[in-house]
């Protein structure tokens, strides 16, 4: 099986019969490579390395617990409530995620186009924050004032190249951070039926 989808075969949602020269491919991020996987791992690693720090230096037990949370946040909650929205989870003979931020989750729900619903938008926030949080408790406790300065800053700077570098470019409409404009949004709608239609029947409920 393919570390990543084919860059040359459109979308198991997509109406095209051939990538080349498409307009929409080269706004939004169809498909991915290593090199996009390594430049979000490189943004996000640096405020979790320095998050478990923090734990660590407080009691090392208390990492577990962050660990096990963070594991079944974005390798379970996620994926259900915000991936599973996502044209590229309706890939076909994929047990698992290709794409750039949940790289290798499993695939255990069904595809769901269109938007996310209320409930799925609290616990992609929810359990977001307490990821974020609770190494704040602990820098705090330990009173870790540069490590919590740096997690700060880093946390922000991975947080506006999410928003810029990534979020602006994802076919996920659905996610809350999608930064899409909507001219670009209707290109893809174009192309892809299936994913307009599911958005059509939401917004007429």
């Amino acid at each position: 099986m393919p570390a990543f989808l084919d860059p040359n075969k459109p979308l198991a949602t997509c109406a095209s019969a051939s990538c080349e020269g498409c307009e929409v491919s080269q706004k939004l991020h169809c498909h991915f490579r290593a090199r996009d996987l390594a430049h979000f791992l490189l943004n996000a690693l640096p405020p979790a390395l320095l998050a478990g720090a923090g734990i660590v230096r407080v009691d090392w037990r208390w990492l577990v617990p962050w660990l096990i949370a963070a594991l079944g946040y974005f390798g379970f909650v996620e994926i259900r409530v915000m991936c599973s929205h996502c044209p590229h989870y309706a890939e076909l003979g994929t047990s698992s995620l290709k794409c750039w931020a949940n790289y290798g989750s499993p695939k255990l729900w069904k595809y769901r186009p269109g938007p996310m619903s209320r409930a799925e938008t609290f616990w992609f926030f929810g359990g977001f924050i307490v990821i974020l949080i609770y190494p704040l408790v602990f820098l705090l406790i330990g009173a870790q004032w540069f490590l919590l300065a740096m997690y700060v800053l880093t946390t922000a700077g991975a947080a506006l190249t999410l928003l810029k570098s990534f979020c602006s470019q994802c076919i996920n409409f659905a996610c809350p951070l999608n930064r899409v404009d909507d001219a670009t949004r209707q290109a893809f709608f174009e192309c892809n039926p299936t994913v307009a239609q599911a958005w059509d029947t939401s917004n007429k409920l």
